[in-house]
C-alpha cells in the first residue's frame, strides 16, 4: 500500500495563485496572463524544495531533469515535496520585459496562495538559478538553503552577445512569417554555446558534403535538436526569457542565506570565474564546487554523478517527514 501511494505522489498536481491586477513588472509592464502556475510533488509532510530550471523549463520538473527529480532520486520525491513553476505564466504571451525578481515575485505569490511562509531549499540550474539568487536576495526571510548550478549572479558580456544574436533570429522569422524556422535557427545557435569544442569534436566527424551548402555531420544534430524545439515556445516568449537572463544582476552580499555554488570549468556562457566571484562575495558560502566536464553550460543536465553528490549534501540535512501539525 505504501508503494502505491508514494507512486501517486510523484505524479504530482498543479497548484495555482491569482496574479493580482494591480501587479507590474519592474519594466511597467503587465501580464496578459492571469495566474501563475505551479507543480507539487512528493509527500505533504516533507520539506518544501523548489527547483527551476533553464528558459525551456517549467513545472514539470520531473520531465526536464528526471535523473534528479524522482522517488529516490538526489531531490528525493519520497522525503522532499518539491515545487516547480511555469517560468512565464500563458504561452501566448506577447513580448514582455521580465526580470529574475519578476520571476520571484511571481514564485511569492504562488508561496502565498499555498499558505507557504517559507521554503526550506531552493535548488536553481541556469536561469533557475539565477531567479534562486534573486528570490533570496529579495526574500530573506523565505529561504532556507540555496543550490545554484551554472549560473551566477550576472550574465557575462560574451552570453549576452550570442543571446542577442538568437533574439534577433527569432525576432527575423517572427516578422517574416516564418516564426518556427526562426526558432529552430535560434535553437541550432544556442546549441553551440550549451555544449563544447571537445564534446563535437568526439561525436561528429569533419567529413565534407558533396555539395556546398549541404549540412556536415554537427550540422545534421543541430539541425535536428533545432527541428525538435520549434513547437516548444513562441519567438515573444523566447525572447522575454532570453532578454531576462541579460538583465539579471544580483548583489552576491544580498545572498544571506546558506549557499552552495557549482561551476563548470568548460562552461561558456556561464565562466567559472564568475561562479567563483560569487562565491567569494556571498556572506554564507556553504561550498563552491568546480569541476571540469565535457558538457560545458549542460553539465547541470548531464553531470549526474557530481551534481547528484552536490544537491545530496544540500538536502540530506533537512528535517524528515513530520506532520503538519508539528511542523506548524
Amino acid at each position: 500500500m505504501a508503494s502505491i501511494e508514494i507512486l501517486e505522489e510523484t505524479v504530482g498536481r498543479d497548484v495555482h495563485a491569482i496574479i493580482p491586477n494591480d501587479f507590474r513588472l519592474e519594466s511597467g509592464q503587465r501580464l496578459i496572463a492571469t495566474q501563475v502556475v505551479g507543480r507539487l510533488h512528493g509527500p505533504d509532510n516533507g520539506p518544501l524544495v523548489v527547483v527551476a530550471g533553464g528558459v525551456s523549463s517549467g513545472r514539470f520538473a520531473t520531465r526536464w531533469w528526471p535523473w534528479a527529480v524522482k522517488a529516490g532520486g538526489p531531490v528525493d520525491l519520497n522525503r522532499v515535496r518539491v515545487l516547480a513553476f511555469d517560468l512565464l505564466p500563458g504561452r501566448d504571451e506577447p513580448g514582455v520585459t521580465i526580470t529574475t525578481t519578476d520571476q520571484a515575485r511571481l514564485l511569492a505569490l504562488l508561496l502565498d496562495a499555498q499558505d507557504e511562509p517559507r521554503i526550506d531549499a531552493f535548488v536553481g540550474a541556469s536561469y533557475g538559478g539565477c531567479i534562486g539568487l534573486a528570490f533570496a536576495a529579495n526574500f530573506p526571510e523565505r529561504i532556507g538553503e540555496l543550490a545554484v548550478i551554472s549560473a551566477a549572479h550576472r550574465a557575462h558580456p560574451a552570453a549576452t552577445a550570442w543571446r542577442g544574436v538568437q533574439r534577433r533570429l527569432l525576432a527575423f522569422g517572427r516578422d517574416c512569417g516564418r516564426e518556427a524556422e526562426g526558432i529552430a535557427l535560434a535553437r541550432q545557435l544556442a546549441m553551440t554555446t550549451y555544449r563544447t569544442a571537445d564534446e563535437f569534436a568526439l561525436r561528429f566527424s569533419p567529413t565534407a558534403p558533396a555539395e556546398a551548402g549541404a549540412p556536415y555531420p554537427v550540422c545534421d544534430y543541430l539541425i535536428a535538436r533545432g527541428a525538435a524545439y520549434a513547437g516548444v515556445t513562441s519567438a515573444d516568449r523566447w525572447i522575454s526569457l532570453s532578454d531576462s537572463l541579460d538583465r539579471h544582476s544580483v548583489d552576491p552580499q544580498a545572498v544571506r542565506c546558506p549557499l552552495t555554488v557549482v561551476g563548470f570549468s568548460s562552461d561558456t556562457l556561464v565562466p567559472v570565474a564568475d561562479s567563483r566571484e560569487l562565491a567569494a562575495c556571498a556572506p554564507n558560502l556553504r561550498r563552491l564546487i568546480e569541476a571540469p566536464s565535457i558538457f560545458g553550460h549542460d553539465a547541470f543536465l548531464k553531470e549526474r554523478e557530481l551534481i547528484g553528490r552536490a544537491l545530496h549534501d544540500v538536502l540530506n540535512p533537512l528535517p524528515a517527514l513530520q506532520t503538519r501539525e508539528i511542523a506548524a
